[in-house]
């Protein structure tokens, strides 16, 4: 379709607004899990979809060749098999946050109309081939449960934009703006195209992102919206650290923004944890995109990653703090991440299907 959401009147949900279910893929990719790392990173999801599918249900994505893999070690736990719907689809990769279809909402005929943004997705600048079925599933999403499907012909991924669902958006410049994105637009036709398409009012730049991170510097590694007028960013905290001084910077760029009514954000920090790995992740990095801001916030739980017994209990009360009425569930994560992700990157949030 060709008309423009935001005229139509749809918005950008955050998080917290209540999903439908949440869209995982099975691990397969043994270019990014090679050797026992599969094996690891497959019990990652197991811990994640124990907890998550007792508060939503979830679509699991799994290509061909994985369906009886996942299909065994599925059995491993007790599950509500009628919680988890496993089905067949050619994935690339887990990042489901980056590839998986943005959706928005309005208010129509006194109920609440949802729709599927569908943005372009060429593995974070071309990095990593192929990515044509993961681009693919938004369209499949879209045709499988009957939504409206909008296209804005612009690449952009999931977890490089935030958004409290009040019209503020918070991305980083080193992706949006980065030429192996969308070479072609300037700052003002990206900015032009968020509004149209996702409904957001007001967008807040921040610089880059954290080392080892090959998605060139995510948003959800350096904040998130606890709730309208709170965002939680993360600080490293010796000068030493490798991400000090971008982490500084944008933590002083949120210090000067401003919400819709022209109110200060509210900025809570998390202390960064060690980003430093033994050896090297599969494309050669010394470095993981390790951030406490990396959760998922579900219905009735808020999954968020374990990486530090120093600060693992911190980051967690901190989010008890925020979400009270929800259970704040820690994941061990440091298996996940040497993939160069976190919780949040695996996950999205679906909205307005029944799941079948």
């Amino acid at each position: 379709m060709n008309d423009v959401p935001a005229k139509l009147g749809y918005e950008f949900p955050a998080e917290w607004h209540r999903h439908a279910a949440t869209q995982l893929h099975w691990p397969s990719n043994r270019k990014t899990w090679p050797g026992d790392r599969l094996h690891r990173v497959e019990t990652v999801f197991l811990d994640i979809i124990q907890v998550l599918h007792r508060y939503e249900p979830i679509l699991l994505l799994a290509e061909p060749a994985a369906i009886r893999r996942a299909e065994k070690r599925l059995g491993e736990l007790e599950l509500d098999r009628g919680r988890i719907f496993l089905t067949e689809y050619p994935v690339n990769d887990v990042w489901a946050r980056d590839c998986g279809p943005v959706f928005i909402f309005r208010k129509f005929k006194n109920r609440l109309e949802y729709a599927v943004t569908d943005w372009e997705f060429n593995s974070w600048g071309g990095k990593y081939s192929p990515f044509g079925d993961d681009n693919r599933i938004p369209e499949f999403i879209s045709r499988r449960y009957n939504l409206t499907r909008f296209r804005p012909g612009m690449v952009m991924e999931g977890g490089s934009v935030e958004t409290n669902g009040e019209g503020v958006l918070i991305t980083t410049e080193s992706v949006l703006l980065n030429p192996n994105r969308n070479p072609g637009l300037h700052k003002s036709e990206v900015e032009q195209a968020l509004r149209n398409y996702l409904g957001v009012d007001k967008i807040i730049w921040l610089k880059a992102g954290l080392a080892g991170d090959d998605t060139d510097g995510h948003v959800d590694d350096l904040c998130r919206f606890l709730d309208r007028n709170t965002v939680l960013t993360v600080l490293a905290e010796n000068r030493d650290d490798v991400n000090f001084a971008v982490l500084q910077e944008n933590h002083d760029l949120l210090k000067r923004a401003q919400d819709l009514l022209e109110e200060p954000l509210h900025i809570e920090t998390l202390p960064l944890p060690d980003t430093r790995i033994e050896g090297k992740t599969a494309d050669g990095s010394e470095f993981v995109p390790a951030s406490y801001a990396n959760f998922y916030i579900a219905n009735g739980v808020v999954l968020m990653p374990f990486y530090d017994k120093r600060y693992d209990e911190q980051a967690r009360n901190l989010l008890k703090q925020y979400f009270p009425d929800r259970e704040v569930a820690g994941i061990p994560s440091s298996d996940l991440v040497w993939g160069q992700g976190g919780i949040h990157c695996v996950t999205q949030q679906l909205y307005g299907l029944e799941i079948s």
